[in-house]
C-alpha cells in the first residue's frame, strides 16, 4: 500500500504502473469458472463481467494495449473488442491467479465502502452516459458507456492501492463540504486525481478514442459532453435529487438531447429508474 503522497505526478504514475490492477471477487471467480470449464469461455462472456467491473475492464484494455500489434489499424475500444483481438488464452494468462480488490482491503472496510462508491456512482453514469447516446443515434455508444463508467478511474485505484490517504481526501470533504475535490486531492495526494488519470491513460496506451471522449478540454465535442454530463448527473445526483447543481445539468442535457429541460428530467428519471 501507498501510505505517503509521493512527489509529483511522474512518480504516481510509475508507482501505479508497477502495481497490479486489481478486479473484483466476483469477476475473479467468473474467469476461474472459464478457466475451468472452456464452454464458458467467450468474449461475450468477459464483456459481461466487465460491464460490471470498472476495475476488470481497465485491466483488460491496458493487457490489450501492452499486446497490440504495431500493425494493428486502430485501437481496441472495449473490453469485449480488446479480448477478441489479443485471444482468449493470452487473456487467461493474465488472470490464473489476480488480485482481488476483497482481499486487499479485508483490513479496510471503510475503503471498501468507498471504493464502492465510486464504482456505483461510475455505473449510473454509465448508464446515463448509454442512454444520451442512444437517443443521438450515436454509433460508438458501447464505447461512450465506458467511458463513463471509467471516467474516475484514478479515484479508483487510490481507494484500492493508497487507501489511508483516500480516506484522508473523504475526510477533508466530510468536514468542509464547500472543499473543491482538486484542492482536497492537491492537499491529499499532492496531485490532481484528473492529472493523473490522463497521465495514466497516455502512459498505458489506453484506446485514443476513449482518451478523448473522457478530456473535458474538449466540451465542443458531442461526445464529451455525452460523457461529461452523464458523470456529472450520476455524481450531483448520488444522494439523491435536491442537488442545487441539477437544473442546469438538465438545461445542459437538454441542449444535447434537444430536449427541453423538463423533457430531459423525464428521460433521466427514465433512464434511472
Amino acid at each position: 500500500m501507498i501510505t505517503r503522497p509521493l512527489l509529483d505526478l511522474a512518480a504516481w504514475v510509475a508507482r501505479l504502473g508497477e502495481l497490479e490492477i486489481p478486479i473484483f471477487r466476483d469477476s475473479a471467480e467468473g474467469i476461474a469458472e472459464m478457466i475451468e470449464d472452456d464452454d464458458r469461455a467467450s468474449g461475450v462472456a468477459i464483456g459481461r463481467l466487465a460491464q460490471r467491473d470498472p476495475l476488470l475492464t481497465l485491466r483488460i484494455l491496458v493487457l490489450a494495449a501492452r499486446h497490440r500489434s504495431s500493425r494493428a489499424v486502430t485501437d481496441t475500444e472495449t473490453a469485449v473488442t480488446a479480448v477478441v483481438m489479443m485471444g482468449l488464452s493470452r487473456f487467461f494468462a493474465d488472470f490464473q491467479s489476480p488480485a482481488v480488490v476483497e482481499d486487499l482491503l479485508a483490513d479496510d472496510p471503510i475503503a471498501l465502502a468507498g471504493l464502492n462508491e465510486v464504482v456505483r456512482r461510475g455505473h449510473r453514469a454509465a448508464f446515463f452516459a448509454l442512454g444520451f447516446a442512444v437517443h443521438r443515434l450515436d454509433t460508438d455508444a458501447e464505447v461512450i458507456q465506458e467511458a463513463a463508467m471509467l471516467h474516475d478511474f484514478a479515484e479508483m485505484l487510490m481507494w484500492c492501492r493508497a487507501p489511508g490517504l483516500a480516506r484522508q481526501m473523504l475526510q477533508r470533504q466530510v468536514e468542509d463540504p464547500g472543499l473543491r475535490s482538486s484542492k482536497a486531492q492537491l492537499e491529499v495526494f499532492n496531485i490532481k486525481l484528473h492529472d493523473l488519470q490522463r497521465a495514466l491513460m497516455r502512459a498505458w496506451h489506453l484506446p485514443e478514442l476513449l482518451d478523448q471522449i473522457t478530456d473535458r478540454s474538449h466540451m465542443e465535442s458531442t461526445r464529451v459532453r455525452n460523457v461529461v454530463l452523464a458523470v456529472d448527473l450520476a455524481r450531483h445526483t448520488q444522494y439523491g435529487w435536491d442537488n442545487p447543481a441539477i437544473p442546469d445539468d438538465l438545461q445542459a442535457i437538454g441542449a444535447l438531447l434537444n430536449l427541453s429541460p423538463e423533457g430531459a428530467h423525464q428521460k433521466v428519471l427514465a433512464l434511472d429508474s
